[in-house]
């Protein structure tokens, strides 16, 4: 019996030690903006009296969100090199993007390859879905005000592409078509956080509409939290 509880001991004792060689490391960061914000010119809603009663006050692009203590939201961060080449699993859970208040929300978002894309129609009007990507077939699609929802699933990896309103020109939207789960969009507070990363040497790169993509080296042991943070400045003019 005691040969037999020794056994025991040591092989939950392995088993535990392959728990320990399996913690995963996580990246975190957070975004932010150096410099005067530019002010935007209010967005004109006149042309479709639906878009109009859907706010209370002034809407403004989403070109540039800074919130407080300048941190950036929409900003699209992502591991670009070092994970292994393999197949990641697609998430079951779709991602959502809504045309609530004649208005894409998220402004900025990822897909993995394989994943559904569910597209909403809340307003009560004509919306027109226009995906302008390259690497995967181009769609446009209109969504009258009975077309509430409709689905799309990318088969190819595809860097950032936008998506447009024919019928409402101020719309815009952009997505990304992920090979690997390893990537996060800045809210208000201009944070973004990684998770579930093996140990091992990655390059993260975080991408703006109009500001361009920063790139930074971070090294992870097992079970590791780094924190990697970015700051975007307005181009000086040439």
């Amino acid at each position: 019996m005691r040969i037999l509880q020794r056994l025991a001991v040591v092989f939950f004792m392995i088993l535990g030690l392959g728990a320990v060689a399996a913690q995963a490391g996580t990246i975190n960061g957070t975004v932010k903006y150096d410099g005067e914000v530019p002010s935007f010119k209010e967005i004109k809603m006149d042309a479709d009296p639906i878009c109009l009663t859907k706010h209370s006050g002034k809407v403004f692009p989403e070109t540039l969100v800074v919130g407080e203590g300048n941190a950036m939201a929409n900003v699209f961060v992502q591991v670009k090199s070092g994970l292994a080449k393999k197949q990641y699993p697609v998430p079951q859970e779709p991602v959502v993007l809504d045309q609530e208040g004649c208005r894409y929300t998220p402004h900025v978002a990822g897909v993995m390859v394989g994943q559904t894309l569910k597209i909403l129609n809340p307003d009560g009007t004509l919306h027109n879905v226009h995906a302008l990507s390259k690497v995967n077939t181009e769609f446009n699609l209109a969504m009258p005000k009975f077309r509430t929802e409709t689905t799309k699933v990318f088969d190819k990896a595809e860097g950032m592409f936008a998506f447009k309103c024919d019928v409402h020109p101020w719309m815009t939207a952009w997505l990304t078509v992920m090979e690997h789960p390893y990537f996060s969009t800045t809210q208000n507070d201009g944070k973004f956080a990684i998770a579930d990363l093996p140990a091992g040497t990655y390059e993260v790169e975080a991408w703006h509409e109009k500001l361009g993509t920063q790139v930074q080296s971070v090294t992870l042991a097992e079970g590791e939290t780094k924190e990697v943070n970015f700051t975007f400045t307005k181009p000086e003019k040439k």
